[in-house]
């Protein structure tokens, strides 16, 4: 690991540090080891988990100097959002020495196995079950809009494990190694086209008992810590970079593949667009020759004014553990990301006119702006449905009555 000196001078340099290390001949693998051990991949991670103790500002100082030049970002994906923060805060030493290391470096890609056909937003009433026995613990039952569960090496696995007890007591978290017989994914054809998301079913797989996160029944506890990081997470964005793990097949590509040239081909599909779609719409305003349009530009200054506010929110310096559970921040942040989603498909398909309609052929703009179009109805339900973020707010924050048909 590298030394925390390293991550000063990379943070303190961050330009100077990108001339002297960027190789476009390097592997990605190659140079997610330099950003890891520059500390420049989770400099919020504290420095015995391979980050630099620095503040979450710095996350999107990284992304944007990264994004200047073009250049991959740190691995993609739930890993670095998700599991790692949740390891963290729950897990041993032990867990955390066991995995956090190789999340950073890339070389693990995980997804997030809680969401089933009968429990989505009433999470809780989740029905996969895991046995204990002498060797660990079984597991069987069935996942659905698991993204990018195709690709991943590791789950976030929560599951039953007593019926005895009432339901938000009875639920425990797992680390599922996702490389076994008894594991079955299916993708899900999306109305984009793409199958980010898929289904799992699970039919006898094994879990150690080293790899239960926190305590046993303790899981809806280890789940909130998950689910906050997941809604603080979608509200800012960050460098395009790859996906992580040897199933995504791209550690061994040439880093220098992946270097965008524009705002928009750094953006690639939907979900990575609406990360950064201020930079993205003005290069679209200026090509459609709309960019003096006063009413375009105001809708792109509200526009950048709302990934501000969800940028700052989302680096906000943490609160205290017996805050940060019933903290409002991740729900505002959340619906501040779908409010941002919308309004970025209103104003992209506007500038594009009946262009907007296409779909094969000449898809103009790549079809990124299309393909938005269809893709933001989703931010508003995954990661926890908007009317969910609500009802958490008016009743923890602003003491509301609660909702009678929740």
């Amino acid at each position: 690991m590298a030394s925390t000196d390293a991550g000063a001078e990379a943070l303190a340099d961050l330009d100077g540090w990108l001339d002297t290390h960027w190789d476009p001949d390097l592997t990605l693998a190659h140079w997610w080891q330099l950003l890891a051990d520059a500390r420049l991949t989770a400099p919020h991670w504290p420095v015995e988990y391979c980050g630099a103790g620095a503040d979450r500002s710095w996350l999107p100082r990284i992304a944007r100097a990264l994004r200047r030049r073009g250049l991959p970002g740190p691995p993609a994906g739930l890993g670095l959002m998700l599991a790692g923060p949740t390891l963290m805060e729950h897990g041993t030493p032990e867990q955390c020495h066991t995995y956090l290391s190789d999340i950073v470096h890339g070389r693990t890609n995980w997804c997030q196995l809680f969401s089933e056909p009968g429990a989505g937003s009433d999470l809780a009433s989740v029905r996969t079950r895991a046995v204990r026995d002498d060797a660990g613990w079984s597991i069987s039952g069935q996942k659905v809009w698991t993204s990018n569960g195709q690709l991943a090496d590791f789950g976030m696995l929560l599951a039953r494990t007593d019926e005895q007890v009432p339901r938000h007591h009875n639920l425990t978290w797992f680390v599922l190694d996702m490389d076994q017989p008894e594991i079955e994914v299916r993708p899900l054809r999306e109305m984009t086209g793409r199958s980010l998301f898929t289904e799992v079913f699970i039919d006898g797989a094994r879990v150690r008992q080293f790899d239960v996160v926190g305590a046993v029944g303790a899981g809806w506890t280890v789940a909130r810590t998950t689910l906050r990081n997941e809604r603080q997470s979608l509200s800012v964005g960050a460098a395009v970079g790859g996906v992580p793990g040897r199933r995504g097949g791209m550690l061994e590509r040439r880093a220098g593949d992946l270097v965008r040239t524009t705002p928009r081909a750094a953006s690639g599909t939907a979900i990575a667009m609406r990360h950064r779609a201020y930079d993205t719409l003005v290069e679209v305003a200026r090509e459609r020759g709309r960019i003096d349009d006063p009413l375009v530009r105001d809708d792109l200054t509200r526009l950048y004014a709302l990934e501000r506010a969800a940028e700052s929110l989302a680096t906000a310096p943490p609160l205290p553990l017996r805050i940060a559970r019933t903290d409002h921040r991740s729900s505002v942040g959340k619906l501040l990301g779908s409010r941002i989603t919308a309004f970025a498909r209103d104003i992209g398909l506007g500038l594009l006119g009946a262009d907007g309609m296409l779909n094969h052929g000449d898809r103009s703009l790549d079809g990124v702006i299309q393909e938005l179009g269809l893709f933001a109805p989703a931010v508003s339900i995954y990661g926890g449905t908007d009317q969910i973020q609500k009802n958490v707010l008016a009743e923890w924050v602003l003491g509301l009555p609660r909702d009678a048909s929740a």
